[in-house]
């Protein structure tokens, strides 16, 4: 006997059996076994032992081969005559658990599923949501107190459907589009389809009016906050990286992902409180100034700080206030805003000054267009003066119309619009047929003639206070205005209405006193520097990169 093989002993049921099986398949007589001899017949019956036992051993043995049941009839008690009928009620049945689970799955009023697993304990909690900052925008009204758990949930469900109502599109029961056939325009389809698909395109839709989609993130600097008034933030110019400097002599660098903001790196300046620092040469390197008669340029690449002193032929006291050429020209320059009108022009090639501009009044602000070849200045007179600076004369005056005194301006990527902030608050936006570069004064170079006055296509009244910082975003829908004097001075204008956004900010958004501000290359980031030392960054969800 084999190892491993078990015998059992034939009952007489069981041989009877196999002498049936035995007829049935060799016969009797000369056709039969009678014609195997002896040894046949024991051939035979040893092969039809281990049939048998093979058989019993299968009767023992639990598993089974699905294949072996197709073939199979059942008895009448289950109504069936086969295995193919029973796969077709099975079919059936399958359908219908599926439709009940779907039925199921349908949660009241709300309309959202049932959750897979539900905690009883949940309805039995109690949250105090006025005793946590944090929680205190879950409140309906100022005197509630304490949520249940299911009321909690819902709660935190709209207060993420109020910050990220992006995410509308995975609603259950959102109307379906019919699919391109018989009576349906594949134009049109293709029309709507790309009327959705701007992030895919690279182009983003127009950003709509009264209230604008913004959630604050981790803070810019929150790995090294700064111990002063962070006067300066810029991005640069390819990307996330992020410039911050002030008045603790530190020039610093962080890499603005909104999710870890990490620091790539520091610069200490002994000797200079930073007032203004900016990227220059397409972003690889940067100048610092502050009130000294020197300035520094850092270099990115090589990690190597140059100290600059001053500038010849200028007995300049201080050059703490510069504008920087935003193109990576052969020879960039740097517009330093001097004594009595005199804007020196620095080349950052030779170190050198090669020029300067004289307008009248003194110089307080001043910005260059997006492709570096204008120049626009203003000051305590309240005049513009546009410069060309190819040929390094003055193209045109205009008075800003209501200004006192002229703080800060700015020109949009676009070239299209231009704004102005006074002294009093006022911003003063213009269009490129009514700026002052049309409408203002030619200078000949013959005896000076009276500026013309311009007319803004809008007059912004929001703040009350000197403006500090004007910013327009990177496709000149938006634009940001700040003043240093007051608390949460800072507003958002929606250009193409020419109106400010109304949800934001709101008495509880911890700006501070913002000095400083700037928007993302792709408008998805706003850095605001304000006098605690923070660079607070808000992420614009309307524009799909940073």
């Amino acid at each position: 006997m084999e190892v491993g093989t078990k015998r059992r002993k034939i009952s007489p049921e069981e041989h009877k059996k196999a002498a049936e099986l035995e007829e049935f398949l060799f016969g009797t007589g000369a056709d039969g076994l009678e014609g195997f001899g002896k040894e046949g017949e024991q051939a035979v019956e040893d092969s039809i032992a281990n049939l048998v036992n093979e058989a019993g051993n299968e009767a023992e043995d639990d598993s089974f081969d699905p294949d072996d049941l197709g073939n199979l009839v059942f008895e009448d008690r289950t109504g069936l005559s086969s295995m193919a009928e029973l796969d077709g009620r099975g079919d059936q049945a399958a359908e219908g658990a599926t439709a009940r689970q779907a039925s199921a799955g349908q949660a009241g009023p709300s309309g959202r599923r049932k959750p897979v697993w539900d905690d009883p304990d949940d309805a039995q909690a109690r949250i105090n949501i006025s005793g946590r900052n944090r929680l205190r925008k879950l409140r309906v009204h100022e005197a509630e107190a304490v949520l249940s758990g299911p009321d909690y949930e819902e709660r935190l469900r709209e207060q993420h459907a109020k910050l990220h109502p992006r995410t509308s599109w995975a609603r259950k029961g959102r109307k379906q589009k019919k699919p391109i056939g018989d009576g349906i325009d594949a134009d049109a389809a293709a029309e709507d389809l790309l009327q959705g698909a701007g992030p895919l395109l690279g182009k983003s839709a127009k950003l709509p009016m009264g209230r604008i989609e913004l959630t604050r993130v981790k803070d810019a600097n929150h790995e090294e906050p700064s111990r002063a008034v962070v006067q300066s933030v810029q991005f640069h110019p390819s990307g996330q990286l992020l410039l911050t400097a002030g008045f603790d002599k530190h020039l610093r660098f962080f890499q603005a992902d909104g999710a870890t903001n990490a620091k790539v790196q520091s610069v200490f300046l002994e000797d200079m409180p930073i007032h203004q620092a900016a990227f220059c040469r397409g972003g690889s390197q940067a100048v610092v100034a502050g009130r000294r008669k020197f300035f520094y340029i850092f270099d990115l690449g090589a990690a190597k700080v140059e100290r600059i002193s001053g500038i010849f032929g200028r007995d300049e006291r201080s050059l703490e206030s510069f504008v920087t050429c935003p193109t990576p020209a052969a020879d960039p320059l740097i517009a330093f805003l001097g004594r009595d009108g005199c804007i020196p022009l620095v080349s950052l090639t030779s170190r050198q000054a090669v020029g300067s501009l004289k307008m009248s009044g003194t110089a307080k602000t001043a910005a260059f267009s997006a492709d570096g070849q204008q120049l626009i200045t203003s000051g305590g007179d309240g005049i513009i003066h546009t410069w060309d600076m190819r040929t390094r004369r003055c193209l045109g005056r205009a008075v800003d119309e209501g200004c006192l005194a002229c703080s800060a301006l700015a020109l949009s990527p676009t070239g299209t619009l231009q704004a102005s902030g006074s002294s009093s608050g006022v911003v003063n936006i213009y269009a490129n047929q009514s700026s002052p570069l049309s409408q203002g004064t030619i200078d000949t170079g013959a005896a000076p003639t009276p500026a013309a006055t311009a007319s803004p296509i809008r007059s912004l009244l929001n703040l009350t206070t000197t403006i500090d910082s004007i910013a327009f975003g990177p496709d000149s829908q938006v634009l940001a205005m700040a003043s240093r004097m007051k608390r949460n001075a800072l507003r958002l204008v929606h250009l193409p209405s020419m109106t400010v956004f109304q949800n934001w900010p709101t008495a509880q958004t911890p700006l501070h006193y913002v000095h400083s501000l700037a928007f993302s290359p792709g408008g998805g980031m706003l850095a605001v520097g304000n006098a605690r030392g923070k660079v607070l960054l808000y992420r614009l969800h309307h524009y799909p990169s940073i």
